[in-house]
């Protein structure tokens, strides 16, 4: 049994000169990623290993829920393939994983990650919104044959606001 925990990163800023990998949070995403992480903290699934893509704005969406989960940095991966748009290189590093790892947490963008979400587990997603946080569980020995697996746990941070 294998299990996967999408994250796609927090609102980004749009207000200052920087790159598309520079581009950091806004207020609002550092708000939803507390929520979403704190929620999530109640579902005692602790990931092996969490990968997040170099992007500033995965990356500070990655520590927010590294912090709250109180998960050791010392299981952080910084992926260059996760910084995908189209999803192609995300499955092709789901599934050169390490069979070692049983629960894998990653963090990166969308379209990717609804395609993903969509291709990999059983529940249709519209969007996978900024924050949101999904849990796929596949009955696979091997990340190598990963397929269509069960969507056991969606948190989007609409669901959490009054």
């Amino acid at each position: 049994m294998k299990t996967l925990i999408l994250v796609r990163h927090a609102k980004s800023s749009w207000e200052f000169d920087v790159s598309d990998k520079e581009r950091p949070l806004k207020k609002r995403g550092f708000n939803d990623a507390h929520l979403v992480s704190n929620a999530f903290k109640d579902k005692v699934l602790a990931p092996d290993m969490v990968f997040s893509s170099p992007a500033n704005r995965a990356l500070s969406t990655c520590k927010i829920f590294l912090k709250n989960l109180e998960v050791s940095t010392e299981k952080l991966s910084i992926v260059e393939d996760l910084y995908d748009f189209g999803g192609e290189s995300v499955i092709n590093f789901l599934k050169n994983l390490s069979e070692n790892y049983k629960n894998v947490m990653i963090f990166g963008h969308n379209h990717a990650f609804t395609s993903i979400c969509n291709i990999f587990g059983d529940k249709f997603i519209d969007n996978l919104p900024t924050s949101g946080l999904v849990v796929i569980d596949f009955d696979i020995e091997s990340w190598s044959v990963i397929g269509s697996g069960t969507t056991r746990l969606t948190i989007f941070p609409r669901d959490l606001k009054q």
